[in-house]
């Protein structure tokens, strides 16, 4: 009885094993194209310049408040054109190229 035992163990540790494992594998898959290219369209935009932003506040009793946050890729500081990257980036998490380029997107502006 004990080999059946230690089978069922096995088993069970097995699918244990299987189900904390299953969300981070399937993180590794290839995502839908529209959530792909709504990624990686942000990723362009920061290709092309750097974003940012500026907050400045004060209350009722006097206080002041200032905060700047600035954002600068990898892609715009080595000069890569958002176009590529949009395109590297969608085949990249989506396994298939954009449904447009990313000049031809109405949401894109230069």
């Amino acid at each position: 009885m004990k080999p059946r035992a230690r089978q069922g163990r096995s088993r069970v540790s097995q699918a244990l094993v299987l189900a904390v494992l299953a969300p981070f594998l399937a993180a590794c898959g290839p995502i839908s194209l529209a959530e792909a290219e709504r990624q990686c369209f942000e990723r362009a935009r920061l290709a092309q310049q750097p974003r940012g932003e500026l907050t400045v506040g004060a209350s009722s009793d006097g206080r002041t408040a200032a905060g700047l946050e600035v954002n600068v890729s990898s892609d715009f500081l080595l000069g890569k054109d958002p176009a590529a990257v949009y395109e590297s980036c969608v085949m990249a998490k989506a396994g298939e190229p954009p449904s447009r380029p990313l000049y031809m997107r109405p949401d894109w502006k230069d």
